[in-house]
């Protein structure tokens, strides 16, 4: 029997409105460490999104590398890891060749031939138990040539023709590796990616890279016989197109306040001959996340029942009521002191209300999605209805382009 360990969307350096998340971080890594100790995983999977940034500071750097360590500590453990649009590929891809020798595969460019991304995985006896097709995240310069003239659509329809033949490359590099070898091995493979019809939430950091179906492709990118997809880039647990071997495992924390109810969790996958058994392992929660909406009264008691429990949570506050409370910070500052209660945003609906559009008292850009300041624009502009599509799906591409820069990718000259 085989176990394979899928998890994604790590974001490592990550800040929630100004607080730093360090510990949740490290309290997660710990806990998968001791699960992969407890199940016996044999190999790892880490589908994107290890970092929050493509110059993570050291202490993202130092949880990373501790926990390789100690993830490469079982003699006959595998990891593979694969870069996101939030990683530097070129940063990953440093240490790879130290790396390989604690079992740690890395793959955080798709520049190379297709046989740079399959990696086979062997016993300590050097019997191969399993073949991954690593793909990581797939850049607009890695799969498509920019030619003069182009529309949008133009652009998007290569881009996911692009994707397409990418993966169709290495998943036959995967098939030709394995009749070389002469046995049934398995084929898992990783993607970084947003599969249509995957589900988002407000405030993930990824809807609003995709607007209408940009960058956003079908089920039939992936071939049937492939015997476990281990998805990053969506921070929703889920399966795609109904099938259980096809998932994406989520981000293990939630990256902001919608996600603040939101089950994590990651995904063990067993084989043992046939089709792999599926399941997901919740991930306990290591920082409370609480969103408490409607009027003062309202506000003011689910406070009060934090308080009372001892409550060390992280708040955001939407204030609902029909009053327009121009107190209300004061209010709330003097219902948490002395708790371990923070209130780290606060969105009075009412005062945004009565701005009618123009920027709200205490509003500021950590309360809009990066769309959004985009549409006010328009607003401001009084861009007409009819050429706003075309506007924002531009828009949208340059954003992700801006995800894709790598400052750390060395240039003409020096880095």
């Amino acid at each position: 029997m085989t176990k394979l360990l899928h998890t994604s969307d790590w974001h490592l350096g990550r800040t929630l409105y100004g607080r730093k998340r360090y510990g949740e971080s490290e309290a997660f890594l710990d806990w998968l460490a001791d699960l992969m100790e407890r199940e016996r995983v044999d190999v790892l999977l880490v589908a994107g999104d290890v970092f929050d940034n493509a110059a993570p500071g050291t202490r993202a750097q130092e949880l990373y590398y501790r926990f390789l360590c100690r993830a490469a500590a079982a003699p006959n453990r595998h990891v593979v890891v694969t870069a996101g649009n939030h990683d530097s590929p070129s940063f990953l891809n440093a240490p790879k060749e130290i790396l390989k020798f604690l079992n740690i595969h890395v793959v955080g460019t798709a520049s190379g031939p297709p046989a740079d991304e399959v990696v086979v995985l062997s016993a300590p006896d050097g019997d191969p138990f399993l073949i991954v097709c690593a793909v990581p995240y797939l850049r607009d310069r890695d799969i498509r040539t920019a030619e003069a003239g182009e529309t949008v659509a133009d652009k998007e329809r290569k881009i996911v023709e692009g994707i397409r033949a990418h993966y169709h490359l290495v998943y036959e590099e995967a098939r030709r590796v394995r009749s070389l070898l002469g046995k049934a091995v398995p084929i898992a493979a990783m993607g970084h990616l947003f599969a249509a019809g995957g589900r988002t939430v407000e405030g993930d950091g990824v809807r609003d890279l995709y607007i209408g179906t940009l960058l956003q492709v079908g089920a039939d990118v992936f071939p049937e016989w492939i015997d476990y997809l281990a998805l990053g880039h969506l921070h929703v647990p889920q399966s795609v197109g109904g099938s259980d071997v096809v998932r994406y495992s989520g981000s293990p924390l939630p990256i902001g306040f919608g996600e603040a109810a939101q089950e994590k969790s990651v995904v063990l996958a067993e084989f043992a001959g046939g089709a792999p058994a599926v399941r997901r392992i919740p991930v306990p929660r290591f920082q409370e996340l609480k969103v408490l909406a409607g009027d003062w009264p309202d506000i003011a008691r689910d406070i009060a029942a934090l308080r009372s429990e001892g409550s060390r949570a992280w708040l955001e506050i939407v204030y609902e009521g029909d009053e327009v409370a121009g107190d209300l910070t004061r209010r709330l500052d003097e219902a948490v002191a002395g708790s371990g209660i923070e209130i780290l945003r606060v969105r009075n609906n009412r005062v945004m209300e009565r701005a009618l559009g123009a920027s709200a008292e205490g509003e500021t850009l950590d309360d809009l999605e990066v769309t959004e300041v985009f549409r006010r624009c328009l607003d401001a502009h009084e861009v007409p209805e009819e050429r706003r599509p075309a506007l924002l799906e531009a828009y949208g591409e340059i954003v992700t382009a801006l995800f894709e820069a790598d400052p750390l990718a060395e240039r003409e000259g020096g880095p």
